[in-house]
């Protein structure tokens, strides 16, 4: 089914989605390990978003191993379809991406009928991943035998009237390399997202848009100041009071 939603909406999804990494990610330090749209619940009246299933979770702990093979097909990130057993939160920002590039196209874009062709699928977009890409994502791959394939570019994949910072935002999430994708933080302050600082924005049907910015100081601890400044638009300044912006 190829049917695209309202930008407002996939701007106030995809918002709350990173929110919602950047909470478990950066507060508690854990790793959901299964972003996908049958995770995400949506109040259908208030348009919130909730993660949930939090069965494959785990507190990620530099140096000790952990299973590759984890993450539903369509977002996996290619560090777990390479076996990579020390990886990162970035895993998640690889499914988010997608997730966010699902519901800009209407569909998924990355369909691997197998675990195999899922690099395929990922490989005719981003291109072959070069050896420095393939050592960033497990530096114990030694197979190096890849069709040699350019990548596609972005905007050729979205449709021509597709805001160029949707497009932008998606190929920061969607790296090969972990270290390169924009953490959860990082994605909140993109200016995809700016319509929702604006206090005049409403949903489609006039209704206020929930509470997106009602930070508590554990979400907040060591983010700088000019950070916060665009995080926190200055309407919703109240909400955080702590912060003594």
């Amino acid at each position: 089914m190829n049917q695209r939603m309202p930008m407002i909406y996939v701007k106030l999804y995809a918002y709350q989605i990173f929110r919602a990494l950047a909470y478990i990610h950066g507060g508690i330090g854990v790793c959901h390990r299964d972003i996908k749209p049958q995770n995400l619940l949506v109040n259908p009246h208030t348009h919130q978003v909730k993660l949930c299933d939090f069965g494959s979770a785990k507190v990620l702990v530099r140096g000790e191993p952990n299973i590759s093979y984890i993450c539903s097909r369509y977002y996996r990130a290619p560090e777990l379809i390479f076996g990579a057993t020390e990886y990162t939160t970035a895993i998640d920002i690889w499914s988010a991406g997608c997730v966010l590039a699902e519901l800009l196209l209407g569909q998924p874009l990355f369909p691997g009928e197998s675990g195999v062709d899922q690099l395929v699928e990922i490989i005719k977009v981003l291109g072959t991943p070069t050896r420095e890409e393939i050592k960033c994502m497990n530096p114990n791959y030694t197979e190096f035998k890849f069709p040699q394939i350019k990548a596609h570019p972005w905007h050729k994949i979205f449709h021509k009237r597709m805001p160029p910072e949707a497009v932008d935002l998606v190929s920061r999430l969607l790296q090969y390399s972990p270290n390169l994708r924009s953490t959860a933080l990082d994605t909140l302050i993109h200016p995809f997202f700016d319509e929702l600082r604006d206090p005049n924005t409403r949903l489609p049907n006039g209704r206020f848009l929930p509470p997106l910015f009602n930070f508590k100081p554990h979400e907040l601890k060591g983010v700088p100041m000019e950070m916060l400044v665009k995080l926190i638009p200055e309407h919703a300044k109240k909400q955080c009071a702590f912060l003594g912006l």
